[in-house]
């Protein structure tokens, strides 16, 4: 029997984007519940760190030929096979925790390392697909808001998940938790059965000639943004932005676990997790300032001071504070980024566009994951232990003891912030890049149900 399908615009993008929230929800139930259940089974932070890398490694390496491909296929396509490809990862883990469960099978971390690797290679695909389809979904006018949407559906999982997990888990178990993950690609995949999305706007003569080599078409997103001098300092700023955020993503839990137990990190990372839905919501209904580049430059700037609550005596309520400002940033920041590429990059070459920048600024992710860990528990830790170098300078200040050289870090981090920020604002390239840059897409009005407006999302 044929399905039935919507084919109008924000009807496509707003089933596109529930999808969104239920695989985003699943797989943040198998990120926290894996990623605590190896960090408590090594007791390492360096181990901790690995996970992080083994999931960003495969999306930095394979960005630029995801963008080619996204660019030629079929953009619904491409998020659909994103989603059982990674589906299919998540049922491989639960597989392998059963039979180790059962004794048929001893189970080493390593072993999740690779599983998890592999569904990153196929989410790879699903945000440079989300975000290339919403330009062909949504007006430009109205891109602010819909960025707004994604970054809202992310957080919900932030919320959700971590709450889930740490209610669940001892009913459940970890292989329940990803069961459920499982279930939630399943979910999403029919609901893209149901829409179909515009056809992509034909290519510039000099793309269409690209387009007769892949190499030349993976290429050929990063001749566009090395031409054009603002998109290129964007693109390094995002590279800092994304060292600091994996940084701070690979310490929280440690941080937190130095001081609590893991039912109270469930709680400190859904309020984070609220923080992200703020900040989403926020820029869903007010679609970011005129100037966009003062919005990326201006949370940023504000995410630094959330850093430096780390440096208070540690309790739940502070670094829980803390996290709810530094993510609620977060949404906002890339937002207002994505908005401004969006409208400089024609949608024919937003595939390859996009996904050379994420490359280039995932470059720093798995950097931030390999080196936090030794940082910290070679360097960091033992200077702020009791006896350490620091212990009479700055441990009178930040406390000693475990997790000290933890919040050592997060407040370099936080200075690193600011002055990054200062130096970017100083760039005229950055500083005017909506103003150099020339629009790739058109004003126009989009029909009433083509705009997505802050109640809809509210209650989407």
């Amino acid at each position: 029997m044929k399905l039935p399908v919507t084919t109008r615009p924000f009807h496509a993008f707003l089933v596109t984007w529930v999808g969104l929230v239920v695989t985003w929800f699943g797989s943040g139930l198998t990120t926290f519940a894996l990623g605590t259940f190896m960090y408590q089974r090594s007791g390492s932070v360096t181990q901790y760190g690995l996970f992080q890398f083994f999931y960003f490694l495969p999306m930095m390496l394979l960005s630029p030929v995801a963008g080619a491909l996204i660019d030629r296929w079929d953009r619904r396509r491409v998020l659909i096979l994103a989603e059982l490809g990674a589906g299919v990862s998540a049922a491989l883990i639960w597989l392998l925790l059963h039979t180790s469960d059962k004794g048929l099978w001893q189970l080493e971390l390593w072993h999740l390392y690779v599983l998890i690797a592999l569904g990153s290679c196929f989410g790879t695909f699903q945000l440079p697909a989300c975000y290339a389809a919403t330009s062909l979904l949504v007006p430009k006018e109205q891109l602010g808001r819909a960025n707004g949407m994604i970054e809202l559906a992310f957080g919900a999982g932030q919320i959700l998940a971590p709450l889930t997990v740490g209610q669940v888990l001892a009913s459940i178990g970890l292989q329940g938790i990803v069961l459920m993950d499982v279930v939630s690609f399943a979910l999403s995949i029919t609901l893209l059965l149901f829409i179909r999305y515009p056809p992509t706007p034909p290519l510039t003569e000099e793309a269409q000639a690209d387009q007769k080599s892949l190499w030349r078409e993976t290429v050929s997103g990063w001749h566009y943004i090395r031409a054009r001098p603002g998109l290129l300092q964007l693109m390094v700023f995002i590279g800092v932005l994304n060292l600091v955020t994996g940084m701070v993503i690979v310490l929280i839990t440690p941080l937190v676990l130095s001081f609590t137990d893991v039912p109270t990190l469930s709680r400190v990372m859904s309020f984070a997790g609220v923080g992200m839905v703020v900040g989403a919501v926020v820029m869903t209904a007010w679609g970011g300032p005129k100037r966009r580049v003062h919005g990326v430059l201006g949370f940023y700037l504000l995410s630094a001071f959330a850093l430096f609550a780390a440096a208070l005596p540690p309790t739940a309520l502070i670094v829980a504070g803390g996290a709810f400002v530094f993510i609620m940033c977060s949404p906002l920041i890339l937002s207002c980024m994505q908005a401004i590429w969006q409208s400089k990059v024609p949608p024919a070459l937003q595939g390859r566009v996009f996904s050379v920048r994420r490359m280039l600024g995932l470059a720093a992710t798995p950097i931030a994951a390999l080196i936090s860990g030794p940082l910290c528990d070679h360097l960091f830790e033992p200077l702020l232990a009791p006896g350490g170098a620091l212990e009479h300078s700055v441990g009178r200040v930040l406390g000693v003891g475990k997790g000290r050289g933890i919040a050592f870090v997060f407040v370099v981090l936080g200075v690193t912030i600011i002055v990054h920020t200062l130096v970017s604002y100083l760039s005229p390239r950055i500083r005017n890049v909506e103003d150099e840059l020339p629009d790739a897409l058109a004003d126009h009005s989009a029909p009433p149900d083509s705009v997505p407006t802050p109640g809809t999302a509210a209650v989407g």
